[in-house]
């Protein structure tokens, strides 16, 4: 049985199937190092680069700097507690992961993750219809006030300390409310560059984020550019990655997190998501889409590589657990419209071994952890 709500979403689907041929099919697999390419290497070439060198110019010029507010030891305690009971509550990934850091960096990442929860629950929410431009103008100019040391909360106050610890930048979480305003209106994607741009600012900025608190290793090998776009292509195949387990969910409350234009090269339409129809077209469509966010864990490993080595281990261990959720939607045969991918706790504590190896510069050949 479905949901009322996607059952008027299939009432008020009107576009017809078109089916691709075998020959349109072989073209999408053919172009698939250019669709897959992700964020480019070239400067300037790609909106995603921008952000990234307008951030690092910002840093330069320490625009990230702030006076110091002093908040009461009790009360910040209190603060980061509620913070990562949300973090252990939505994000159970994430949070494994975010155990393994210092207690500073955990708590800082606790309360940038509460912020970013509790602004996605503005539009994610059930009434999420109701959420307005207004709405979203106020959650920002109250992100002001916790950058000028201003919480109007108990959580507001975790973020409010956090930002006084780490050279957090605010461009990155006004990027975020930008990503929640495309919500409130944008719900679908006509193409890949567009999802990119939405994955950026919803999740790449969260990536952008985390450089600042894990910190990059004084023997880093490589610029501080590439560990930035390595970055973002993280939080983009994490976003990648729940979009892909989140099918239905997300179909639940109106919206396609997919590329329009590679759901009709496969002959595919909203229809079959919202029917649930999996079909060997969905499962080669689904099989290129987990290709695309393991390109940008790729990409993503070469700058964890390159973090302070107290920070490599969880970043690690965050990003192995996302990966094995691609792992199970392969295991249950592309199968995200009627089955829900999940990682076992059981197979999660399995993976922090062999984070940790990877985090140390060893990798598993057969029975034994033997230096790169």
């Amino acid at each position: 049985m479905y949901s009322s709500t996607l059952q008027l979403q299939l009432q008020l689907i009107t576009m017809k199937p078109t089916y691709a041929s075998k020959d349109a099919q072989i073209q999408v697999v053919q172009r698939k190092e250019t669709i897959f390419a992700g964020i480019s290497n070239k400067g300037g070439d790609h909106p995603v680069d921008l952000h990234v060198q307008q951030l690092l110019q910002r840093q330069a010029k320490g625009s990230t700097r702030r006076k110091n507010t002093h908040f009461d030891r009790s009360l910040l305690t209190h603060a980061y507690e509620r913070c990562r009971k949300i973090c252990a509550q939505h994000a159970t990934t994430f949070y494994l992961g975010s155990l393994l850091m210092t207690a500073e960096r955990k708590k800082a990442v606790w309360a940038v993750y509460a912020w970013a929860q509790r602004t996605d629950e503005l539009v994610d929410v059930a009434n999420s219809i109701l959420a307005s431009p207004a709405m979203l103008d106020s959650w920002e100019e109250r992100l002001e006030d916790i950058f000028a040391g201003q919480p109007h909360d108990i959580i507001d106050t975790a973020l409010a300390h956090t930002v006084q610890q780490f050279p957090l930048d605010i461009k990155l979480f006004k990027d975020m409310i930008k990503g929640m305003r495309m919500d409130t209106w944008k719900t679908r994607y006509n193409n890949y560059q567009e999802l990119e741009m939405y994955c950026y600012y919803v999740a790449g900025t969260v990536g952008l984020m985390t450089v600042p608190i894990a910190g990059i290793s004084p023997k880093c090998v490589t610029s501080t550019t590439s560990i930035y776009k390595a970055a973002v292509s993280l939080g983009i195949g994490n976003q990648l990655t729940n979009i892909l387990r989140d099918v239905i969910e997300d179909a639940s409350m109106g919206r396609v997190y997919l590329p329009q234009d590679e759901l009709e090269e496969f002959g595919l339409t909203d229809k079959d998501i919202f029917s649930r129809n999996v079909t060997e077209e969905w499962r080669e469509f689904t099989k290129n889409q987990i290709t695309r966010a393991r390109h940008h864990y790729d990409q993503a490993e070469q700058g964890v590589s390159q973090l302070d080595s107290a920070s490599r281990w969880p970043i690690w261990a965050s990003m192995m657990l996302y990966k094995k959720i691609l792992d199970k939607i392969e295991e249950n045969n592309y199968d995200n419209l009627t089955k829900r991918a999940k990682v076992g706790t059981a197979e999660k504590l399995l993976m922090l071994p062999l984070a940790y190896a990877k985090a140390s510069g060893w990798q598993c050949r057969g029975t034994m952890l033997l230096p790169h």
